[in-house]
């Protein structure tokens, strides 16, 4: 065997093993480990959107806005049910995580399964926070603080106009 078809085998090998990799490593289904299935995709155009939601529900989810303090009534809901993602729908939180924060927004220890947000950095207006999207349509949803009850010490603050309350 020459050198040039030695080294186009290891080429080729080398190919291989990344394409398996990939497969792996990137497939939503193949390297969960906890056992939870991907969630689903809804992707529109900001025009969807626009067509399904208020002009508030979009500047806060599509836009990454923000709702006043206290102006939603679901920040004082004591009600058993679920909250939902205003754009897909998807259930996101649980009414028996949800704590009074004090600060005027609807506030969760954590979400109901660990799949179904997505946390990102956000250093808008000179904070460093996290944001916190939901992992199905990728909408604003609020931001995660690490100053929350037992037993996670999360504060998932969210905006009452990116959720939606279905009632047990």
């Amino acid at each position: 065997m020459n050198r040039q078809s030695i080294f186009q085998s290891l080429i080729g090998l080398m190919l291989i093993g990344s394409v398996a990799f990939s497969l792996v490593a990137f497939s939503p289904t193949l390297n969960r480990i906890d056992g939870e299935k991907p969630p689903r995709r809804v992707e529109k155009t900001d025009a969807d959107w626009k067509q399904l939601l208020t002009a508030n529900q979009f500047a806060v989810t599509r836009k990454q806005g923000t709702e006043r303090p206290y102006s939603s009534p679901l920040a004082s809901n004591h009600q058993q049910g679920t909250y939902r993602c205003v754009c897909c729908h998807e259930p996101l939180f649980s009414s028996s995580t949800k704590f009074e924060s004090g600060t005027g927004w609807p506030s969760f220890y954590e979400p109901i399964h660990k799949n179904v947000t997505k946390n990102l950095s956000d250093t808008h207006g000179g904070m460093v926070r996290t944001e916190v999207q939901c992992a199905v349509c990728d909408a604003h949803l609020g931001h995660v603080f690490d100053d929350g009850p037992a037993p996670t010490g999360l504060r998932y603050c969210m905006n009452g106009i990116a959720l939606e309350f279905v009632k047990k």
